[in-house]
């Protein structure tokens, strides 16, 4: 029985003895696969999907939001946190207190989930990959602002500024948690982040920022004017329709940025071609999502189906890009040490 913390299988000793047949120096890479006992535990499952099922509550929570402002259900729980001074206001609940006390919860169990997530990463430094800890810890700041943000959309009467604030700090949370995800997967050396990190090229992860930020900016702006009702107030009246021109403009480039990184993965050399699938999906998106928006406006937003479907499918296309910004950024070399020993017979 030898452990895998004795001097025989230092980093050291590995790179001396590139034919040890008990652990191979090639486990031994920036955010490849890691040693195959670690890489099996327990406790990287356990990260992946805890991430794996954030990505998908953050999206939800972003479109249970839209939906209450599309439903006029912003105020419907007069108080913060409960909802008419209690947990569950079982005699005033109908459906726009649901939408507010559910899209509460939602963003609770989110909060304790990152809770989790930053205990864990920090509590298992030792083991897991560097940038884990600071991009749990952003995770749980950004919720943290999060509730503020949400608290004073009650207290200020939903201020146009804290609503739009609000939304786009829920995006920047998809964004965030669905990049760590796929860096995790990176990381732990699964199968379905096969031939990412290392063998993508600068130019490509110096590209994939520049969509990113359109389509955060566009966005916002969606959410601004939703927030001042500036397309209402545009059809009905001619007024605050500077508000819809921008989102309109705004969209042009967005897509357009998206398009040229969808080109641009056609380049993309060897094992880097997976990255591929990742930019179609979002041009697809891209595609829905004009569609959407083209059908929102010429239904004056009379039907919430449809607006609600225009924001579900922008927090898709943001998480999309998170994933490709997340697997596509190599981070730092990983060695995780073990206790556990290995039988060599």
């Amino acid at each position: 029985m030898v452990s895998l913390q004795s001097p025989l299988y230092s980093p050291a000793s590995l790179a001396a003895d590139p034919a040890s047949p008990a652990l191979k120096p090639d486990l031994i890479r920036a955010d490849g696969p890691l040693d195959p006992i670690t890489a099996s535990s327990g406790l990287q499952r356990a990260l992946t999907l805890l991430t794996g099922h954030l990505v998908v509550a953050l999206i939800a929570l972003v479109v249970i939001g839209g939906t209450t402002r599309v439903m006029e259900a912003g105020l419907a729980c007069p108080d913060w946190p409960l909802c008419y001074g209690a947990l569950l206001p079982g005699r005033q609940m109908n459906l726009q207190v649901f939408l507010e006390w559910f899209h509460r919860l939602d963003a609770f169990l989110v909060g304790l989930a990152l809770l989790v997530l930053s205990g864990l990463s920090l509590g298992y430094r030792a083991r897991l990959p560097a940038w884990l800890p600071w991009l749990s810890a952003a995770a749980l700041a950004l919720v943290a602002a999060q509730g503020l943000l949400g608290a004073l959309t009650v207290i200020h009467l939903l201020e146009a500024s804290t609503v739009t604030t609000h939304l786009a700090t829920a995006l920047v949370l998809v964004l965030l948690v669905s990049g760590l995800h796929q860096r995790l997967l990176v990381a732990f050396g699964q199968p379905a982040a096969a031939g990412s990190a290392a063998a993508t090229p600068l130019w490509w992860r110096l590209l994939i920022p520049l969509p990113v930020l359109l389509v955060l900016t566009q966005c916002v702006l969606g959410g601004a004017m939703a927030s001042q009702w500036s397309a209402q107030l545009c059809f009905a009246a001619g007024e605050a329709c500077s508000w819809l021109l921008a989102h309109r403009l705004m969209a042009y480039s967005a897509a357009l940025a998206v398009l040229l990184l969808a080109l641009s993965s056609l380049a993309l050399p060897g094992p880097a071609k997976a990255f591929r699938g990742f930019a179609l999906v979002a041009v697809g998106l891209v595609l829905l999502q004009v569609l959407l928006g083209i059908t929102t406006l010429r239904l004056a937003l009379a039907v919430p189906a449809v607006t609600v479907g225009h924001q579900f499918v922008a927090s898709l296309l943001v998480a999309v890009l998170g994933a490709l910004l997340g697997r596509s950024w190599p981070g730092t070399a990983v060695f995780v040490q073990s206790n556990l020993e290995v039988d060599h017979g």
